[in-house]
């Protein structure tokens, strides 16, 4: 799979995934046009985009994406929250229930088992398999850890907002307000919970894993990457 990061951060998250075959968004938190030139200007190859959540960082493009033509897999929340309506509009919600697997979303040559996380609004994360390439991606974001475990990964896109000990600085620098801390544990993933995460995962056929999402004030990036790379023992790269 080709994995190409337009945008991570609090100010716009999108990703663009491709397999030879198909072409899939991964959130739409940037503007439109900023895509279309991320897209070489052939949105219309995109088979869809895949919405977590309904804050803007991740949602701003869906209704120009819909205009656009693009199917938009998104819960019932984020079309409310934009007003949006249609037969673009492809409301989705978790596909296990109970721990069983209900149902798989078809996305051109890319199969989508959408997941709960755990945010302050309805969000969901996405394992992804391509029938072209035969591999599996495990994409998340904006949740403060990941219930399930799954299986044969060979692609991990994961948040990596902050850490513990970068808070604490930022709260004693004056940077951040102490009321944020509490929010941000609560909806975020920090590096520990993820690296928590990663051990409990079969890693045996990772080949790349993408940290997303770190925050400007409360992460590290080179230490962040060395704590993944010991786990997982794969390349690591920061979006």
């Amino acid at each position: 799979m080709e994995i190409k990061a337009l945008a991570s951060g609090s100010t716009g998250n999108c990703y663009i995934l491709n397999d030879g075959s198909s072409t899939i968004l991964l959130d739409a938190g940037i503007p439109i046009q900023t895509i279309r030139i991320g897209c070489e200007f052939k949105l219309f190859e995109v088979s869809g985009a895949l919405i977590s959540h309904r804050h803007n960082d991740h949602s701003k493009s869906v209704c120009d994406l819909l205009k656009a033509g693009i199917d938009v897999y998104a819960t019932e929340d984020v079309f409310e929250a934009k007003k949006a309506a249609g037969h673009c509009c492809k409301t989705i919600t978790s596909g296990i229930d109970n721990g069983r697997l209900k149902r798989w979303l078809q996305l051109g040559t890319f199969k989508v088992m959408p997941f709960d996380c755990h945010h302050d609004v309805p969000n969901l994360g996405f394992y992804i398999h391509s029938t072209a390439t035969n591999e599996n991606l495990l994409y998340f974001t904006d949740t403060y850890y990941i219930t399930y475990l799954f299986p044969d990964l060979h692609y991990i896109m994961a948040e990596a907002n902050y850490s513990s000990e970068a808070i604490n600085k930022s709260i004693a620098d004056g940077r951040i307000p102490v009321e944020l801390k509490k929010r941000l544990v609560q909806s975020h993933m920090s590096i520990d919970n993820l690296v928590a995460m990663l051990k409990h995962n079969d890693l045996s056929k990772i080949k790349r894993i993408y940290l997303l999402h770190l925050s400007d004030n409360n992460s590290n990036e080179s230490e962040f990457k060395r704590k993944v790379q010991e786990v997982a023992g794969c390349e690591v790269f920061i979006c």
